[in-house]
């Protein structure tokens, strides 16, 4: 199942995409649920009612896609130096302000997160804040909590997962590496890109998926989600340690080796450039500068 949030003739609507991609099929919602995007049919599902009744199927090309959930319903939690690769680039980079000596692994999960105000949707614009030119690119696999729960163990884990979608974690470097933590160079207003739909726990499995990124044509991030230091159970075992995790509940697992303060120098993005985001089995996360 593929749930992506849209517009279409003017009015916010959320709907089945087809299997080939094509068409999307509108769902019977209220205008409230409507503007939720998909979590209003996610906290449905998960609480094993059914959806409601169908619509018409109108062409993918004839709607703009929204940010599958364009208003989280609270921050987005984050995973940083999940990739064996990419925390030792980062630790190396400089600009890492959690490496201690001989800790480029980190021993617990890294846990951050983004307001949700920052969400938005493929083919929207990724816009330079005047205050940073230090601007990077994440490609970052997304968790979407289905059941809900406290004291989640690892062995239950992946029965608490709805389904994924696509996060490009926006940073700004400086600002990462100016407050000792990672809240505020995270949050910028268009710093989360998410899409293009939600995709479901049974239609994929987001343990051996492939996450890679091009900026401008140009391949820089390719890596394997078997390859995470803290891989999805655990990750949700930490989360729900200590804080209870609801329906819709979004969690960016951690981005590969290849971001732009890993080269020498530094390929920060730049107005005019194109982020290019591709994960097997949900899709295309696509974003301009600006």
């Amino acid at each position: 199942m593929r749930i992506a949030a849209f517009f279409y003739q003017g009015q916010p609507h959320a709907g089945l995409v087809s299997d080939d991609l094509q068409t999307v099929r509108l769902l019977d919602m209220s205008l409230a649920d409507r503007e939720l995007g998909a979590l209003s049919l996610v906290v449905l599902l998960s609480r094993g009612e059914a959806l409601p009744a169908q619509g018409a199927a109108v062409p993918l090309s004839e709607v703009q896609l929204r940010a599958p959930l364009p208003r989280p319903r609270r921050n987005i939690f984050c995973v940083g130096k999940n990739y064996h690769a990419h925390a030792k680039e980062f630790a190396r980079s400089g600009f890492d302000s959690s490496a201690q000596a001989g800790g480029e692994i980190p021993a617990e999960p890294i846990i951050f997160s983004k307001v949700p105000e920052c969400v938005i949707a493929t083919g929207e614009a990724i816009e330079m804040p005047k205050v940073s030119t230090t601007i990077d690119y994440e490609a970052e696999l997304a968790v979407v909590i289905g059941k809900g729960g406290k004291g989640i163990s690892k062995a239950e884990a992946m029965q608490h997962v709805w389904g994924y979608t696509i996060v490009n974690d926006v940073t700004a470097r400086d600002w990462q590496n100016r407050h000792m933590q990672w809240h505020m160079g995270k949050s910028f207003d268009t710093f989360c890109p998410m899409g293009p739909w939600l995709v479901s726990a049974d239609e994929m499995d987001g343990t051996r998926t492939r996450v890679r990124c091009w900026v401008n044509g140009e391949e820089r991030q390719n890596a394997s989600t078997e390859d995470l230091i803290f891989d999805i159970p655990t990750l949700i075992e930490t989360l729900s340690a200590g804080i209870t995790l609801y329906p819709g509940d979004v969690i960016a697992t951690g981005t590969p080796v290849g971001v732009g303060i890993g080269f020498k120098p530094p390929k920060y993005l730049t107005a005019g450039d194109v982020v290019r985001v591709e994960i097997d089995g949900i899709g295309v996360l696509e974003n301009p500068v600006t």
